[in-house]
């Protein structure tokens, strides 16, 4: 696809599509005819395994049904012929409306049928999604990776094709490295992309997740948590020494001496260490000139 028409994808799908011929009544659906508005059977139209967005949620979709029944639809769903199926059709945009309308009962449909590659249906259903803001960041983040590893995207050209900053596209992809329980929370909406943007950051993102949900952080706050170290472990408490009477009584008699505390740690071995306390250095002053006389 040229840079042109990357560029038009991400104005939306009407720059893409142009204006739609105003042919609701016909029903040519053979090969040779080009893009335009037609009026297929609902059961004709099969579901794009490629659409990233996999959530849709039932009381929004018994919501657009009833719309449906009293209006019908005013927007077409955009298809394109289905490979290797005549008479049938792909969905490229539209699938909440497509399936709100088997809900609704609708025996047909109308439907702009467009002629266009693999790609460019991944392309438009990405666009869609993400201008209506339907897709959760993990869907979003798929869709992304998808272009990218089958497609060949550089993420540059990527953002400029969905309409989307560099950046965006980056920190999104950057979502897929988290743990799969979090991705699922933030599928459910349990957790914003902000969210999972900072948890990428902490040393355990899925349990800080958790937490997160339970105490219903803000991601100011989960961008603190997540930087702060693990806790240190602690270190193991020092075994107490048990002196014999003959080491404590020698302890006592240097201390007595001295006028400071005496700490004496004799080993069977016959080594040992000597401890001298002191608080003040009029007292070191006075031990070194004793140990000097």
């Amino acid at each position: 696809m040229a840079l042109e028409q990357r560029r038009r994808l991400g104005r939306g799908l009407d720059a893409l599509l142009g204006p739609l011929p105003a042919e609701p009544e016909a029903r040519d659906v053979s090969s040779s005819a080009a893009a335009g508005r037609r009026t297929v059977p609902v059961a004709t139209i099969d579901r794009n395994p490629r659409n990233p967005r996999r959530e849709f949620r039932r009381e929004d979709l018994d919501e657009l049904a009833a719309s449906l029944k009293q209006h019908g639809i005013v927007q077409p769903l955009v298809v394109r012929p289905a490979p290797g199926s005549p008479d049938r059709y792909e969905l490229i945009a539209g699938e909440r409306r497509w399936r709100a309308a088997q809900l609704a009962g609708l025996h047909e449909v109308p439907v702009t049928i467009i002629d266009v590659s693999d790609r460019q249906a991944l392309e438009l259903a990405i666009v869609e999604n993400v201008q209506r803001a339907d897709l959760n960041p993990v869907e979003e983040a798929r869709g992304y990776q998808a272009l990218v590893e089958e497609f060949g995207y550089m993420q540059a050209d990527l953002g400029t094709t969905i309409g989307k900053s560099r950046v965006h596209v980056t920190n999104t992809l950057r979502l897929l490295k988290l743990p799969e329980a979090v991705l699922k929370l933030l599928e459910t909406g349990a957790l914003s992309a902000g969210h999972g943007r900072a948890l990428l950051g902490a040393p355990d993102p899925d349990k800080l997740a958790r937490t997160v949900v339970e105490k219903n952080l803000s991601v100011r706050e989960t961008e603190r948590l997540a930087q702060l170290p693990e806790a240190e472990p602690r270190p193991a408490p020092k075994r107490r020494t048990i002196k014999n009477a003959d080491v404590a009584a020698l302890e006592k008699e240097l201390t007595d001496r001295l006028g400071l505390k005496v700490d004496l740690r004799h080993e069977e071995s016959g080594c040992g260490e000597l401890r001298i306390s002191y608080r003040q250095l009029d007292q070191l002053e006075s031990l070194c000139r004793k140990l000097r006389a």
